[in-house]
């Protein structure tokens, strides 16, 4: 079964592409069959790459997200994905005129204590956002592929 899976953050330059890069890249090992996207809920940013520091934190740890654009949040999106998943509770709030189910991202990393996905751009904390995203990836794809999630 192919699961479509959209992450929404705020301006689609941190947190959500990371999140649609690391979790294509760990899917892809598990040969998990995933369509994946990210958008953004504003959109100032829309068709620029990922944040230089977020994509120079994700390349050190082996995650290319160099070909990403940034993008908003359609209405098209609450009927092209099974699953959406945002960052914070304040990008699901943004998220209820979609009329489609919303989850937080560190519902799948229980074990984090996290309950958000701090948005490095403001943090400037680039490995300690992909740190948590990395675990939040592993509950989410242990989940979509039926094992047990650690928690």
């Amino acid at each position: 079964m192919t699961h479509r899976i959209l992450f929404v953050c705020l301006g689609n330059i941190c947190r959500s592409p990371t999140a649609e890069a690391v979790t294509r890249a760990k899917a892809q090992a598990l040969g998990l069959d995933v369509t994946l996207d990210s958008a953004g809920t504003a959109g100032w940013h829309v068709g620029k790459p990922p944040y230089g520091p977020m994509q120079d934190a994700a390349r050190a740890a082996g995650y290319d997200m160099s070909s990403l654009r940034a993008r908003q949040v359609s209405p098209a999106d609450a009927t092209a994905f099974d699953l959406i998943v945002a960052m914070d509770a304040q990008n699901a709030a943004d998220l209820a005129d979609l009329s489609a189910p919303v989850v937080l991202f560190t519902d799948y990393a229980r074990h984090s204590g996290a309950d958000h996905v701090p948005d490095p751009y403001y943090t400037r904390d680039f490995t300690g956002a992909l740190a948590l995203i990395e675990a939040c990836a592993d509950g989410l794809l242990a989940e979509l592929s039926g094992a047990r999630p650690q928690v």
